[in-house]
């Protein structure tokens, strides 16, 4: 059985003020159609897996229906990050099927419509090599915002990894390019068993350990929040890539939102009430509540919503998380 988890317990804080704790990235809507990021997500894998969970934190728990009717809302604890959030579903999953794999996914991310068969081969690795498998997407430039995957040996329809490595700077990052690095994804593959097991031997442990004897919640309280990535992909052995030649970005900040969408004729986003006059290389947002008029400006990220304004350059549009923890001390 192959079943989807959809991870969609995070806020998005590079997305501020669009995006809050009362309403996180995932429920956001950028295109004409007005469906969230969670929706389009849920639809791209639905047609690859048989059954569909979305992951989240409880205070997230109620809105998913709405966005996602026919997937399986699966609550974790607590939020975590990524590792605590899929060894807990990985628990919950293995006993849904005799053999299932899993395909875990952000549910914020644009990817392009050659998904299917990627997924496909990931799901197929991760069950022939019992053995934990990432995607990795070909870069299209020297992004200083992704993770990065050094291949390995080379198996035909995927690598064994050679190394992770954590954001660079730019000189790094084309370096990587040159070296024919891939950027890590965030997008995984495997059995429930494969994944609980590379985590006993991390500092994940003791969250195994509590969900095995039935008393998961203390294994919350006794981990701290950690990416799958630190807490087990980057210390386990045995680890596949599969490559993926797909479009792909995070819309992990606003300047984003110009890789994925439509620009008029001065390469300028303008999402809601916005008159932008000689406005060029800029991405413009608003709510329904409020109108932007933006004047012969270049390469800013505008958004107003629920009354808040953010004026950052696009080239800074990372340091919007700043903002965030800077008025929560407030």
């Amino acid at each position: 059985m192959q079943i989807a988890v959809v991870l969609a317990g995070g806020v998005g804080t590079r997305l501020y003020p669009a995006s809050s704790d009362d309403r996180p990235k995932q429920f956001l809507s950028f295109d004409d159609e007005g469906r969230s990021l969670l929706s389009r997500t849920v639809e791209r894998v639905e047609g690859i897996v048989d059954a569909v969970y979305v992951l989240t934190r409880p205070e997230y728990a109620d809105q998913i229906p709405e966005h996602a009717p026919d997937a399986t809302v699966l609550t974790e604890p607590e939020g975590k990050d990524t590792g605590p959030a899929l060894v807990y579903a990985a628990h919950r999953l293995r006993g849904v099927a005799s053999d299932p794999v899993l395909l875990c996914v952000p549910s914020d991310h644009y990817v392009g419509s050659s998904f299917a068969p990627v997924a496909q081969r990931a799901m197929g690795v991760a069950r022939e090599t019992e053995q934990l498998v990432t995607l990795g997407i070909e870069p299209t430039r020297a992004a200083t915002e992704y993770g990065y995957i050094k291949p390995g040996e080379d198996h035909g329809d995927h690598y064994t990894v050679a190394g992770f490595y954590e954001k660079p700077d730019p000189g790094a990052a084309a370096r990587y390019i040159y070296n024919d690095f891939y950027w890590n994804a965030g997008v995984f593959s495997w059995t429930p068993e494969a994944l609980l097991s590379a985590a006993r031997d991390t500092e994940l442990s003791p969250l195994v350990e509590a969900l095995e004897t039935g008393t998961g919640r203390s294994g919350f309280d006794a981990v701290d929040p950690v990416s799958i990535d630190h807490a087990v992909l980057e210390n386990t052995d045995g680890l596949r890539m599969v490559p993926a030649d797909v479009t792909w970005d995070d819309l992990g900040s606003w300047d984003a939102l110009k890789r994925v969408l439509d620009t008029d004729e001065n390469g300028t986003v303008a999402l809601g009430d916005v008159l932008a006059i000689d406005a060029e290389d800029c991405v413009i947002a608003t709510d329904e509540r409020s109108q932007i008029s933006a004047v012969g400006v270049s390469n800013l990220a505008i958004a107003a919503y629920d009354g808040r304004v953010l004026v950052v350059p696009t080239s800074e549009t990372q340091r919007v998380r700043e903002v965030v923890e800077k008025r929560n001390e407030r």
